[in-house]
């Protein structure tokens, strides 16, 4: 793999929202994309009677990217999945130590 620092960055957003988002990030620099789903818990419960509008289904977009485009991708994903506002999910970048297969 070399030299090359690699960032992961990983997005839970409302089902239906991933290709959106990934078709965003891919024209900001993003090399690809997996999408998984999974469903949320907590914020529903302590939202009360608020916390039905939310739905408990989520995709998680998990995007590898070099490290010179990561912020461009990362406020790109932010954008594109409206993740500023309250309740529409949240992104996250960690660090990637090892990497195989990657391009």
């Amino acid at each position: 793999m070399g030299d090359e620092k690699l960032s992961l960055i990983t997005c839970i957003v409302q089902r239906g929202e991933a290709d959106k988002v990934v078709d965003e990030a891919l024209k900001s620099g993003a090399q690809g994309a997996t999408i998984y789903y999974g469903r949320g818990r907590g914020v529903r419960e302590k939202l009360g009677f608020l916390g039905r509008l939310i739905k408990p289904e989520k995709e998680i977009i998990l995007i590898v990217s070099k490290e010179p485009e990561v912020h461009r991708v990362f406020d790109t994903v932010i954008k594109a999945g409206h993740l500023n506002e309250k309740g529409k999910g949240f992104a996250f970048i960690h660090k990637i130590d090892k990497a195989v297969g990657f391009l």
